[in-house]
C-alpha cells in the first residue's frame, strides 16, 4: 500500500469513520490505477514477465481490500458479545489476501512463464514497457522506505529489529504490506530484467523465466503469510520475555504479594487477552478481595495493550509457607 504509514495511521481506533473511508477509497484508487498501467503495457509489449507483474499488481489491489477489512473489524470496540473485541477477525481477512497471493497471482504468473518458455515472439514497445516499469519501481521503493521507517520506529519501541517485528508482529496487515512492497520490488526488478534479457537476446526464455521469478516470489510470501496468520488463530502467547516483565509490574502493586500464575494470548493487532492468579498481601473479607481484584484488573486494563486481564485468587496451596 502507498503512504503506508499514513494508512496505518489513519484506520486505528478513534479515527473518524468518513476519513477512513476516504483513505480506503484513495489508496484502492492508486492500486488499481498501477494495475490498469502494468496491464496495458503489458498488452503493448507483449511480455509474459509485465503481464505477471499486472496481475500481481491486480492480486495485490484486491488484497488490500482484504487488509483493510482486517483493519476496519480490528477497530471494533469489545462488547458484550465479544468481550475479547474483534481482533482476530484481523487475522482472518488477512490469511484471506495471503490465500490469494498464493493460489491466484503465484498460478497465473507461473502458468504463464511455462507456456512461454517455448515462445519465439519478440515483445514490442519496450519503452512503454520501461517506462511503466520504472515509474512502478520508483514508487514502490518510495512505499517500501516509508514502510521500513515505520517498522523501524515500531521495533524501536518494543526493543526489536526491523526483521524480528515484521516476523513476529500480531499485527498480520503491517506483516502483510511490508511483505507485499519488498515483493512488489523483487518482482518489478524480476521484470525488467526478464524483457530486458528478451529484448537483447531474442531468446523469449528470459522474459518466461522472468514471469516464474515472480510467481516463485508470491508463492513464497503467500505461503510465509500464510503460515503466520494460522499461527495468531490458533494462538500465539505472550513471550517469556514480556511476559516476565508483565509480572513484574504487577507485583509491584503492595497489594500482591506474588503472582502464582500468568498467561497473556494476542487477540488481535498488538492485543492481549491477560488471565493471572495472584496472591493478595494482608487480611480481607470477600468484599475487599473482589474489590482488589476488580481494580487491579482495571489498572492493567490501562495498558494500550491489554484488550482484557482476568484475575483471581491464588489457591491456597499456592501462597507458600507463612
Amino acid at each position: 500500500m502507498r503512504e503506508f504509514s499514513r494508512f496505518h495511521r489513519r484506520l486505528s481506533r478513534g479515527v473518524p469513520s468518513p476519513r477512513v473511508r476516504w483513505t480506503i477509497a484513495l489508496e484502492f484508487g492508486r492500486g488499481v490505477v498501477i494495475a490498469m498501467g502494468k496491464t496495458a503495457a503489458a498488452v503493448l509489449t507483449g511480455s509474459v514477465a509485465l503481464l505477471a507483474e499486472a496481475v500481481h499488481s491486480w492480486v495485490a489491489a484486491v488484497s488490500d481490500v482484504f487488509l483493510v477489512a482486517g483493519y476496519l473489524a480490528a477497530r471494533r470496540p469489545a462488547d458484550s458479545a465479544h468481550p475479547l473485541g474483534y481482533g482476530r477477525e484481523s487475522f482472518v481477512w488477512s490469511l484471506f489476501a495471503s490465500i490469494g497471493m498464493f493460489v491466484v497471482g503465484a498460478q497465473v504468473a507461473v502458468w504463464r512463464g511455462l507456456a512461454e518458455l517455448d515462445s519465439n515472439d519478440l515483445p514490442a514497445h519496450y519503452g512503454v514497457g520501461y517506462a511503466v516499469l520504472g515509474i512502478s519501481l520508483a514508487s514502490q521503493a518510495t512505499s517500501f522506505v516509508r514502510a521500513l521507517r515505520f517498522v523501524r520506529a515500531r521495533a524501536v519501541q518494543r526493543e526489536s529489529s526491523v526483521l524480528a517485528h515484521v516476523l513476529d508482529t500480531s499485527d498480520a496487515q503491517l506483516r502483510a504490506v511490508v511483505t507485499g512492497d519488498l515483493i512488489a520490488l523483487l518482482a518489478l526488478v524480476a521484470a525488467t530484467l526478464g524483457m530486458a534479457a528478451h529484448q537483447l537476446t531474442g531468446d523469449a526464455v528470459y522474459d518466461a523465466l522472468g514471469s516464474l521469478a515472480i510467481g516463485a516470489l508470491m508463492v513464497v510470501a503467500g505461503a510465509f503469510l500464510i503460515n503466520q496468520n494460522r499461527r495468531y488463530l490458533v494462538g500465539v502467547p505472550l513471550s517469556a520475555e514480556r511476559s516476565a516483565l508483565a509480572i513484574q509490574a504487577i507485583e509491584r502493586d503492595p497489594r500482591v504479594e506474588r503472582v502464582s500464575f500468568f498467561f497473556a494470548e494476542y487477540v488481535g493487532p498488538d492485543q492481549v487477552v491477560i488471565v493471572a492468579r495472584v496472591v493478595v498481601a494482608g487480611e480481607h473479607d470477600q468484599a475487599g478481595l473482589a474489590r482488589i481484584l476488580h481494580e487491579l484488573e482495571q489498572r492493567v486494563m490501562e495498558h494500550e495493550a491489554v484488550e482484557r486481564a482476568i484475575f483471581s485468587l491464588a489457591a491456597p496451596e499456592d501462597r507458600g509457607p507463612d
